[in-house]
């Protein structure tokens, strides 16, 4: 095959696949009306279902970066016996149909086992409550966030290291003042991977916790009830919220970097 006929299977293969996501989305985003939309926002329970994907999905991300990065930087840096063991189970959540997740969490967390009735004795509510959705969404959200951290940290000399090191730095102190900095912008990119694939998580947390709504579980239930027109307008504001988001996010992270780059200047 010549180069111009490679080039433009490339081409013409690249266009089909563009169309094939943005075309759907295009579509929803314009279907609804911009009154439909505004009725949509002043409903107290889609804002109520927006705010509570976002705190759950914020809140499973926190929750993964404070007991993940550790992990993350043993992974990167260090060979281990088992180490492939390791990195294919928390992986695993990413292959495993949510439904199952959800099922496993409600036998660990139910009444049916000792974990779950020593929790109800304390008072401790997991099923059908915010704790039992960010439980669901820390367990899918947490091997995005691992791998990209995974890859920043072993994006970062281990030469560096050394001679903080040499210096009298400690182990501690090098990793908040060295390698830490470094990999922040894979760090930044494992949360919002993490909280953008909690927030969209449906199939487990219907199973663990129906109500309260998150708005994907808000937006099947309207879409049951009253079909595609009335599911439309609450898609369209979880995406807008989204990317306004991610888009903060980002352009945090754009900041940590003319940041750093100055100070190594």
């Amino acid at each position: 095959m010549r180069k111009e006929s490679f080039l433009w299977l490339t081409l013409i293969s690249s266009f089909v696949v563009l169309l094939f996501v943005t075309v759907p989305l295009l579509r929803m985003l314009t279907a609804p009306s911009l009154a439909s939309l505004w009725e949509t926002i002043r409903d107290p329970e889609v804002y109520r279902s927006i705010w509570l994907s976002l705190y759950t999905g914020i809140s499973a991300a926190a929750i993964c970066f404070v007991f993940g990065t550790p992990l993350a930087y043993l992974l990167a840096r260090s060979e281990f016996r088992g180490k492939k063991l390791v990195e294919a189970i928390v992986d695993l959540p990413i292959v495993i149909p949510h439904p199952v997740v959800g099922i496993a969490l409600l036998g660990l967390v139910g009444k049916n086992f000792w974990l779950g009735r020593l929790m109800h004795e304390l008072g401790l509510q997991i099923v059908g409550s915010p704790a039992g959705i960010i439980m669901v969404m820390t367990f899918v959200g947490l091997p995005f966030y691992l791998q990209a951290a995974k890859e920043g940290f072993a994006s970062v000399s281990p030469r560096l290291e050394s001679v903080s090191r040499s210096l009298g730095a400690s182990m501690f102190s090098t990793f908040i003042h060295v390698t830490f900095p470094l990999a922040w912008r894979s760090i930044l990119s494992g949360i919002i991977m993490c909280c953008a694939r909690a927030i969209s998580e449906f199939g487990a947390v219907v199973i663990i916790a129906y109500h309260p709504m998150i708005a994907p579980v808000l937006m099947f239930e309207r879409f049951q009830s009253f079909g595609l027109r009335y599911s439309q307008p609450v898609a369209v504001w979880l995406i807008v919220v989204c990317l306004l988001l991610f888009l903060s996010l980002r352009l945090v992270g754009g900041s940590s970097r003319k940041y750093e780059t100055r100070g190594r200047a």
